[in-house]
C-alpha cells in the first residue's frame, strides 16, 4: 500500500444483493411520485400512462439485459465509460464521461437532494423552498437561497463522507435504505387496491385509449399522428428519468464479487423489479384519483394526492416520510457509484490526476468530494431541473451507442470471453435501438430547445479532451493537474 495516497486496490465487498439494491435504490428517488402528472396531462387517459410506463419499462429491461454482456467482458469499475471506450475510442468515452460529471449524475444527485427537502418541509416547514435565507441581485440575474437547497446540500455532504468512509458503509445505507423504501411502495400500492374507488376506475378506464391533451380545465385537446408521437416522447421524458441509474451498479464493478455473473444478475433483478413496482403504482393511482386530479395535483405531487385519498389528512406525513427514505437511499447509491467513472477516467489520464487515487478506505475519496462540489453548486443555480430535461435526449444517444457497442465488439473483440451473451441478441438490442433513436428524434421534433442544450453539453467536451490532449504526458496520455 502507497502510505500516501492510501489502498492501491479496490476491495471486492459486494455480493449480489447488495448490487441489486444498488439498481432498485439508484432508480427509485422521487420521480414516481411526482412525473405521472405531466404524463397524463401529455396523453390524457389512463391506458396510454400505463402504456408510457410499460414502455419505459421494456426499454430499460432491454438495456439492461444487453449491458449484461458486456459488464461481464468487462468488469471492472467504470462500467458505461469502458464500454464505451473499447466499442468506439476514447473521445467517445470522454464525452460520456464528461457529460456523467457536469450533469447527468450530478445534476441527478442535485434534483434528487431537493427534492428530500421539499418533502422534509411537509414534517417540518421551516427547510421549506418558500423559506429564503439569502436573495441578491446579480450581473446574471435574481439569485436566492432557500432553506430547502442548504438542506439538500447537508445531504449531498453527509452522505459524500460516510462513502468516503469505505464501501462497507454506503452498502449498509444502500441495502436498509431500499428494502425500506421497496416495502414501502409495496405497501402504499396494496393499500391503494383495497381504497379503489370504482366509480374513480369506471371513469378513468371507460375510454382508456383516447391518445389527447388533458387541460388544467379538465377539457382534451386532440393530437394529430404526428403530435401525439410527440407527446408520447414528451411523456417519455419524466418515466425516462424515473427510471435512470439502472446502470450505476457497472460503475462499480470492481468491488462486486464475481461481477462477470453479479453485475448482469444484479441489472435484470433491480430493473424488473422497479417496472413491476412503477407499473403496478400508476394503476394504482387510476384507482384512487380521477385523471383530472392526477394532472393538476398541486406541485405534480400525485404521490402526495393518492396518499391522502388512501389515508385521510395523515397521509401527507406518511408519504412524505417515504420519499424522504426513498430519496436519501437514491442518492447514497448515486453518490457512491458515480465517483468510480472519474476514478477509472483518471486512471486513463483524462481526468484529474488525483482522482486516480484511493484513500486508505479503498475509495476514491477526491472523486466523491469533487463530485459533491458540482452536484452542490448545481443544488444553489436553481437549474438542476431544466439541466435534466436538457440532458434527456444524451442519456438515450449515450445508451443506443453503448448497446450499439454490443455488436462492433462481436466484430472487433470477437475471441474476447463472454461468460454471458445479451439475451435476445440481435433482435432485442436492435428494438431497444429504433425505440431509442425514434424517442430521440422525436425529442429534437418537439423539444428542440432542451435537446440541443444537452447536444451543446456534450460537445463542449471536444475541446476539453483536445486540450487535454494537448498537455499529454506518458505514450500520449493526457494527465490533468492536481
Amino acid at each position: 500500500m502507497d502510505q500516501k495516497t492510501g489502498s492501491t486496490k479496490l476491495k471486492h465487498e459486494l455480493g449480489l444483493l447488495d448490487g441489486t439494491m444498488l439498481v432498485a435504490g439508484s432508480m427509485i428517488g422521487s420521480g414516481i411520485f411526482i412525473v405521472s402528472a405531466d404524463i397524463v396531462r401529455n396523453v390524457g387517459s389512463a391506458g396510454w400512462l400505463i402504456a408510457v410506463w410499460l414502455i419505459t419499462g421494456f426499454m430499460t429491461l432491454t438495456a439492461a439485459i444487453s449491458y449484461g454482456e458486456l459488464s461481464a467482458m468487462y468488469p471492472k469499475a467504470g462500467g458505461q465509460y469502458i464500454y464505451l471506450k473499447e466499442a468506439y475510442n476514447k473521445l467517445t468515452g470522454f464525452l460520456y464521461g464528461w457529460s456523467f460529471f457536469a450533469v447527468i449524475q450530478t445534476g441527478t444527485i442535485a434534483a434528487v437532494g431537493v427534492a428530500f427537502s421539499k418533502f422534509a418541509a411537509y414534517i417540518f416547514k421551516p427547510v421549506s423552498e418558500d423559506n429564503i435565507i439569502f436573495q441578491s441581485q446579480t450581473f446574471f440575474g435574481h439569485f436566492q437561497i432557500s432553506a430547502a437547497q442548504l438542506v439538500s446540500i447537508g445531504v449531498i455532504l453527509v452522505l459524500t463522507f460516510i462513502n468516503s468512509r469505505g464501501v462497507k458503509n454506503g452498502k449498509l445505507i444502500q441495502n436498509v435504505f431500499t428494502l425500506t423504501k421497496l416495502g414501502s411502495l409495496f405497501g402504499l400500492i396494496i393499500f391503494g387496491f383495497f381504497a379503489l374507488k370504482a366509480t374513480v376506475w369506471h371513469s378513468n378506464w371507460s375510454n382508456a385509449w383516447s391518445l389527447r391533451n388533458l387541460h388544467a380545465d379538465g377539457s382534451f385537446g386532440n393530437l394529430t399522428m404526428a403530435a401525439a408521437l410527440g407527446a408520447i416522447a414528451s411523456a417519455m421524458v419524466g418515466s425516462i428519468f424515473s427510471s435512470d441509474s439502472w446502470n450505476n451498479v457497472t460503475f462499480i464493478a470492481g468491488e462486486m464479487n464475481n461481477p462477470k455473473r453479479n453485475v448482469g444478475l444484479s441489472l435484470f433483478l433491480g430493473t424488473l423489479i422497479v417496472t413491476i413496482i412503477y407499473v403496478s403504482a400508476n394503476v394504482m393511482y387510476t384507482g384512487v384519483l380521477p385523471l383530472h386530479d392526477i394532472a393538476t395535483a398541486s406541485k405534480d405531487r400525485v404521490g402526495v394526492a393518492a396518499s391522502q385519498a388512501i389515508f385521510g389528512d395523515i397521509g401527507t406525513y406518511i408519504i412524505s416520510i417515504m420519499i424522504m427514505i426513498s430519496t436519501f437511499g437514491c442518492n447514497n447509491g448515486l453518490i457512491m457509484s458515480g465517483a468510480r467513472v472519474y476514478y477509472t477516467m483518471a486512471k486513463d489520464g483524462l481526468f484529474f490526476k488525483r482522482t486516480g487515487n484511493l484513500n486508505k478506505f479503498a475509495v476514491p475519496e477526491f472523486g466523491l468530494w469533487i463530485q459533491a462540489l458540482v452536484a452542490s453548486l448545481l443544488c444553489l443555480s436553481g437549474k438542476y431541473g431544466d439541466l435534466l430535461d436538457m440532458i434527456s435526449l444524451v442519456v438515450v444517444i449515450f445508451y443506443v451507442l453503448t448497446i450499439f457497442g454490443i455488436y462492433i465488439l462481436r466484430v472487433k473483440q470477437p475471441n474476447l470471453e463472454r461468460p454471458y451473451k445479451a439475451f435476445g441478441y440481435p433482435v432485442l438490442p436492435a428494438i431497444y435501438i429504433l425505440m431509442g433513436i425514434s424517442f430521440c428524434v422525436l425529442l429534437l421534433v418537439y423539444k428542440r430547445s432542451f435537446a440541443l442544450y444537452g447536444l451543446g453539453i456534450v460537445l463542449i467536451g471536444i475541446p476539453i479532451y483536445y486540450i487535454t490532449k494537448y498537455f499529454s504526458k506518458d505514450n500520449g496520455e493526457a494527465d490533468l493537474a492536481d
